[in-house]
């Protein structure tokens, strides 16, 4: 039989749904203990309320800084209540027990993140009190309940009137965990603000926080568990604070090559549109024309395509969308697709009409996913990018350099004309973001063709210039004249040859490699103009 709660502690910044839980506990009989600005709210409210100080015969002190600091807050939620020695210290101390806790902490995140927030703001909303008595309702969470957040009122309240008062050792155990982890997650925002605040970039003790955002179906695989975990300070435009507009559950696999289309359209000031699938690019183009950059970006690889990512850096319009879903029919039958789909859609917003263009597409409109993103403001986080390996992390800066032109030297004799330097600065931004060893093939600002991840750079330009010679961007332009970035040096010049035979003429790469003169030597042969960025793009 457990024992009803008779004596709740409650301290909250947060005051969403107090004053009414509060009332409720005292329809139950329950005592209410409180301090500072809850005290006043909740007698402001009608609610008769037992003050901390009264309690302890101490006051409040130091600014507030000292209030529920004291043995017989902390002897109340932690005593045993079935252990005769805490029994007997209780008794001796004039100590009462505390049944549920009701505390969070103050809002160190909404400090920091305040225009002009200082050390001092900062150091003075890290709380002391709330994490203290979290920690020790917690621990004695075979005795004690410990609330955290709203949203657990409600239940707490539920369970109680089911058991004469009391709740049941599973939720408060449930609790407790919920508890634990919000201390963590607070402490890991201390952790890393005071970091920041020492330039540390790669810490002694790394501590992440992330939150659960929803169950998958499996993992990478049906054998496989997975779940999507949103990072507590995440605030740039991205995958994990999108807002889904309906449509299937999105996958593990869905997740990363959405968040990889995604990244790449970022890269783009001009309206671009990128194709995913398997986490390579199968199709990508900038253009004024909406409509004619998702053209050039799907006929890149219309096989390819089908059942790719699709993601625009600029709000989907009516005439966008009905392209999308028309895409088969207006172009695919003539570049020899067999059939199209998409299985996402990631955009910064969706034109009402063009919404309801999608859903009503016969077939797998009600089943695509939307993603809204809300605009692309260009700001990007400099959180640690983290892969892990088994029983370890390795953690890097995000590679958001893309063309720094200052560093760009032409190697060759021959100089890169105007329009050549527009292609090679395209053909570079996409060669970042297909995975390694990276080949690309691009003219007038679209995606001929990609190879991606082969062990030898060679195969890849081998590959890339098959699908080139295969689909050719779907023959909206011909490959002659057009350009090749490569996200690494080349080892040997074998690799220009491919390109020359596909008609590229300049070609854009690192550099640094031991036969770099080889290279730049077979360029000049082969009348080519190169371009060394002295940066590297490896993506595995």
């Amino acid at each position: 039989m457990e024992t009803p709660i008779r004596r709740a502690l409650i301290s909250v910044f947060d005051k969403t749904g107090i004053v009414d839980f509060a009332k409720a506990l005292v329809a139950m009989n329950v005592e209410i203990i409180s301090s500072g600005g809850t005290a006043k709210a909740l007698e402001a409210a009608g609610v008769k309320v037992r003050y901390v100080q009264e309690w302890t015969g101490f006051p409040e002190m130091l600014g507030h800084r000292v209030v529920t600091l004291h043995p017989k807050v902390h002897g109340g939620i932690l005593a045993v209540r079935d252990d005769a020695s805490h029994q007997a210290d209780m008794a001796k101390y004039g100590i009462e027990p505390v049944d549920l806790v009701v505390t969070g902490m103050y809002p160190f995140d909404q400090a920091i993140a305040k225009p002009g927030a200082t050390l001092a703001d900062a150091v003075e909303m890290i709380d002391i009190g709330g994490p203290a008595m979290v920690r020790a309702a917690a621990k004695n969470h075979k005795f004690v309940t410990v609330a955290t957040e709203a949203s657990q009122y409600e239940p707490i309240l539920a369970e109680m009137r089911a058991n004469d008062g009391a709740t049941t050792f599973a939720t408060r155990q449930q609790l407790a965990l919920a508890a634990f982890s919000l201390t963590a997650s607070y402490d890991a925002a201390i952790i890393k603000y005071l970091g920041q605040q020492l330039g540390q970039e790669l810490p002694q003790k790394l501590v992440l926080s992330y939150e659960k955002k929803s169950d998958l179906r499996y993992g990478e695989n049906p054998h496989q568990k997975g779940a999507f975990y949103v990072g507590t300070d995440a605030s740039e435009p991205c995958i994990a604070r999108a807002n889904l507009l309906g449509g299937k559950e999105i996958s593990y696999n869905n997740y990363f090559d959405a968040n990889g289309a995604l990244e790449l359209v970022k890269d783009f000031s001009q309206p671009a549109i990128a194709i995913i699938k398997h986490a390579n690019p199968a199709g990508c183009a900038v253009d004024n024309d909406l409509v004619e950059a998702y053209r050039k970006a799907y006929l890149a690889d219309v096989n390819a395509a089908m059942g790719g990512i699709i993601a625009v850096n600029r709000p989907v319009t009516p005439d966008l969308a009905t392209a999308i879903v028309e895409s088969y029919k207006r172009w695919g039958k003539a570049a020899g697709a067999g059939g199209f789909f998409a299985e996402i859609i990631i955009a910064p917003s969706f034109d009402p009409k063009a919404l309801e263009i999608i859903r009503n597409r016969e077939g797998w409109g009600k089943e695509v996913r939307l993603l809204e993103t809300g605009e692309l403001t260009g700001k990007r986080n400099s959180e640690k990018y983290l892969k892990y390996v088994v029983g370890g992390l390795i953690v890097q800066d995000r590679d958001l350099l893309t063309c720094n032109e200052d560093a760009w030297k032409v190697v060759t004799k021959k100089q890169p004309t105007a329009k050549q330097m527009d292609d090679l600065r395209f053909a570079w931004v996409v060669c970042k973001h297909v995975k390694s060893n990276a080949i690309v093939l691009a003219k007038d600002s679209l995606l001929l063709a990609a190879g991606a991840g082969q062990m030898a750079r060679v195969n890849s330009a081998r590959l890339a210039t098959m699908l080139a010679r295969q689909y050719g961007g779907g023959n909206v332009v011909d490959p002659a004249g057009c350009v090749l970035a490569s996200d690494a040096f080349f080892p040997f010049p074998d690799s220009l040859d491919w390109a020359v035979e596909i008609g590229a003429t300049a070609v854009i790469e690192p550099g640094g490699g031991k036969k770099d003169q080889d290279v730049i030597d077979r360029a000049d042969e082969l009348g080519l103009t190169m371009i060394f960025t002295g940066t590297r793009h490896f993506n595995h």
